[in-house]
């Protein structure tokens, strides 16, 4: 027989304003099995846990109801304080009388009996709970970092730096990103490649971080804390421990005509290249797309030049498995090329570009050395035009959301193009100015106040040729739609930002949710802002939605502290509030008859198969399902698809839901 505690909790005034709490206690003393019931005006007090502390060990309570808030608020307090007296916390139960009954309904006595209600069907359900005990799984201390750009090269520095070893991996032939790429930074105007350098030497040297470029994931297997990473090297045709990246290859090259992927195809590269002269690391791979010795079985001279013999040909793509307990996403994202636009003249007119290529422009390292000239003839421009919102928030491009950074880019640009051509001209078509960020607002008043920037409101409807020229031909919303043609030696569009190619695949790859627009999705937009809906795994930067620098290094460092968090812990220690397949005794192990539908349904991938096999000959007799404690996240999901009831949820089996639901309706 049952001997149950029922604690009923007054919330200051929040219950106890429309619910007579001492006549639900005393009504809730006469159930069956309740051995004692109590009422207490803040129960998650101090006093109102020794109440149930002593109440327990007194009457030798096996069950508890606390009849009180939200479990969400108090129900890992009343599981400690039961704990604490000798109880297992899992036998202990919440009934929610504060938003399921006082905060809905006025005062009354139909309000106090639903309360006696709820009180009932909790301690039918209690009575039927059973002791569970938390589930311990052991945790790999080492993190994967996926993406090499400032987010990843600054989650990869804070999870190193508090003692953890990392795995960072970079699709690319040099880590960096798109911040490599770019001239300066807003809204200081310091130098991108001055502040990012640095950090990516410092990776490279990083003792707790090992480093792979020119790779991708091929695989993930397993789960929180017990991840298997399977990562492809690519052939880089080069042998890195004898290259010394005197770059004697890259000049001698004779294929030197391969459009630039850092320089946006604004300059060339070789068929043998380093991406930049700040790349990390500082060592040429080889593009066999466009090798003659690869294509046509000719030349081979980088080969027969180098001082190391580090050239290789035959090298193929490798694999290595790396066992790791967490996973941070910072693959970041990518912006429209201009053929997204023919209405501004893409394919027909060279000195239409794209914000990124405008960076090159202006960057030192870049095609022009830091002067702005036009793709077509290398003049100067005298008067440029930029259009903001080139394809961000236009639902009738399918991209109705706000790509964040381009107000504040394109002021930079315009800023950019002053200091450089003092007496040139630079307009700025935009809808509206969101400059949302610490400095962010005086920064584009700089641009227009100071440095002379023209701000049209208003949208391009299309940018055509004439006489040399190009028209882009608008209006100005603010002069009553008054149409506009400003005549431009070059216009730059700020196009928006979208998630990478492949996004989708990796999101299927990993597991984890993604948006219609394929940024990966975090668990909770407020409350869990860098995790992901598969455990173990978190987002940095821009990969979850177009960020600026600041944001994506926030993210970034806060989803470190997530992994340090989990790494600091000597093993993880889940609720056991996750769904089970019955076993039974052979002939009949379990009743589940192996459809599997379960394993299509779970959206955390935690169906495993298991094999029963014949304890004489080996053989196996039946195929059923089984649970992995480590993945599943307790939804249920799996419960309602058992065709054969075989599935239970520890802590909200049928029977207990069953018990609850016909308490409710008895009289």
């Amino acid at each position: 027989m049952s001997k149950i505690g029922v604690f009923v909790c007054h919330c200051g005034e929040n219950i106890a304003a429309t619910v007579d709490c001492e006549k639900v206690a005393n009504t809730a003393a006469k159930f069956d099995g309740v051995e004692f019931a109590t009422d207490y005006k803040y129960m998650c007090s101090d006093p109102g846990q020794n109440l149930i502390k002593n109440a327990i060990k007194e009457h030798h309570l096996d069950g508890v109801v606390v009849a009180s808030c939200s479990p969400r608020m108090h129900e890992p307090t009343f599981r400690k304080a039961c704990s604490e007296a000798g109880l297992n916390p899992f036998m202990c139960e919440v009934a929610n009388i504060r938003e399921h009954c006082s905060w809905v309904h006025e005062k009354g006595d139909a309000t106090t009996q639903k309360a006696i209600d709820i009180v009932r069907g909790l301690v039918e359900k209690v009575s039927r709970d059973h002791p569970l005990e938390s589930i311990h799984v052991p945790i790999t201390k080492k993190a994967l970092v996926i993406g090499g750009g400032i987010a990843g090269i600054q989650a990869s520095l804070d999870i190193a730096n508090a003692g953890h070893k990392v795995i960072l991996i970079e699709r690319d032939p040099s880590i960096g990103g798109h911040m490599s790429q770019l001239s300066e930074t807003f809204p200081t105007l310091d130098c991108s490649q001055c502040i990012l350098t640095p950090r990516m030497v410092e990776v490279a040297q990083h003792p707790n971080i090992t480093l792979y470029t020119y790779a991708e994931l091929e695989k993930l297997e397993g789960f929180i804390g017990n991840f298997k990473a399977t990562i492809r090297l690519k052939a880089k045709s080069i042998d890195e421990d004898v290259c010394t990246g005197c770059g004697t290859c890259t000049t001698k090259c004779p294929t030197k005509k391969i459009p630039s992927e850092f320089n946006q195809g604004l300059g060339n590269r070789t068929a043998i290249y380093v991406p930049f002269p700040q790349a990390v690391p500082n060592k040429p791979v080889i593009d066999k797309d466009h090798c003659l010795h690869y294509q046509k079985g000719v030349c081979g001279l980088c080969e027969k030049v180098c001082p190391t013999h580090a050239i290789h040909f035959g090298q193929d793509d490798s694999f290595i498995t790396e066992d790791v307990g967490a996973v941070v996403l910072a693959t970041g994202f990518n912006v429209l090329n201009t053929d997204f636009f023919p209405e501004y003249g893409y394919g027909k007119y060279k000195d239409v570009i794209t914000g990124l290529q405008f960076e090159r422009l202006a960057s030192a390292s870049g095609p022009t050395s830091g002067e702005i000239r036009r793709p077509s003839d290398g003049k100067i421009p005298q008067k440029i035009v930029f259009i903001a919102c080139a394809g961000s928030r236009d639902p009738a491009k399918g991209i109705p959301y706000c790509s964040k950074i381009c107000c504040m880019y394109t002021a930079k640009h315009a800023m950019l193009y002053q200091h450089k051509v003092h007496d040139g001209e630079s307009t700025v078509f935009y809808m509206d100015i969101r400059a949302a960020g610490k400095n962010y607002e005086e920064f584009v008043r700089r641009a227009i106040e100071e440095d002379g920037v023209n701000y049209v409101r208003g949208r391009v409807a299309r940018v055509y040729e004439k006489d040399g020229k190009l028209i882009v031909k608008g209006v100005d919303t603010l002069l009553g739609a008054k149409p506009v043609e400003i005549e431009a030696d070059m216009v730059v569009l700020a196009t928006a930002g979208v998630a990478n190619a492949g996004a989708e695949e990796l999101a299927q790859k990993l597991h984890v949710s993604y948006d219609p627009y394929h940024f990966f999705a975090e668990a909770h937009p407020k409350l869990r802002p860098v995790e992901t809906n598969t455990a173990g795994i978190y987002l940095a930067g821009a990969c979850q939605a177009p960020k600026d620098i600041p944001d994506t290094v926030a993210a970034a460092s806060g989803a470190a502290v997530k992994v340090a968090g989990l790494f600091s812990q000597p093993d993880l220690v889940r609720e056991p509030i996750i769904a089970k397949v019955n076993r039974m005794p052979p002939p009949v192990f379990s009743t589940c008859v192996g459809c599997f539908m379960c394993e299509t349904a779970c959206p955390y991938n935690a169906i495993e198969r298991e094999e029963i096999k014949d304890r004489r000959s080996g053989k196996v007799i039946k195929t059923i399902a089984k649970v992995n404690p480590g993945l599943c996240q307790g939804c249920g999901t799996c419960v309602s698809f058992c065709r054969s009831k075989s599935i239970d949820m520890q802590g909200f089996s049928n029977e207990e839901m069953f018990a609850e639901v016909q308490a409710l309706l008895e009289d």
